[in-house]
């Protein structure tokens, strides 16, 4: 299967060339986090694409002075809802009846049901629910990437704090959570590109329970 080809051919990245990565590439990787599923479809979060030399530059001293953060083609941060508001929730419910030309009673019981659930709910609650969804992009982002033979370093290890505060985040009401520099391995510099990949048995990985 070839995209198991391409997921046994992809691995996190430890240094990055600096070369470009094409605007149909990088299109096709932002489609697949637009595709990818999200709790009641509501996408509570979103991607910020940064190429600014002198933005990377900042974000990197706070993201453990990872070269990959100034050597990658593009910076993906996901940033997701600081909390669910009722305002968010309706704007995404009446975009899907707009696209979809009608409204069916059984999403506006469903719609009613979530506004009277989630922005009662703490916002830390609330924050760690979405940053769950932006992973599941996250994780279809780490898959178009290597489908399309680009690059990727996913990245915790940063202060959340102070790239929000770089970007403006909390203006917004949103806070990072992980992100994902995009590029072209650095072979001769990178101490992990030829190391044979590690991974559970499957005996270990999964149990069957018939």
């Amino acid at each position: 299967m070839e995209l198991l080809n391409k997921l046994s051919w992809r691995y996190a990245a430890k240094a990055m060339n600096g070369k470009k990565v094409s605007e149909e590439k990088l299109n096709n990787i932002i489609e697949a986090i637009s595709l990818a599923p999200t709790s009641s479809g509501l996408q509570p979060f979103e991607v910020f694409v940064i190429t600014n030399q002198e933005v990377k530059e900042k974000i990197r001293p706070v993201a453990w002075n990872q070269s990959v953060i100034t050597d990658c083609s593009h910076l993906l941060v996901f940033a997701a809802w600081d909390t669910y508001t009722a305002d968010r929730i309706n704007k995404m419910f009446d975009l899907t009846n707009t696209v979809r030309g009608f409204e069916n009673e059984g999403w506006e019981n469903y719609r009613q049901m979530l506004l009277s659930s989630y922005p009662q709910k703490d916002a830390e609650e609330n924050f760690n629910h979405a940053a769950k969804q932006a992973y599941i992009a996250f994780s279809l982002a780490i898959a178009a990437a290597a489908f399309e033979g680009v690059d990727s370093t996913p990245l915790e290890g940063f202060d959340p704090a102070a790239v929000d505060e770089i970007l403006s985040l909390r203006e917004k009401g949103l806070r990072s959570c992980v992100m994902l520099p995009i590029g072209y391995r650095d072979t001769e510099n990178d101490w992990l590109v030829n190391l044979t990949k590690v991974r559970k048995s499957r005996e270990d990985l999964v149990t069957t329970i018939d």
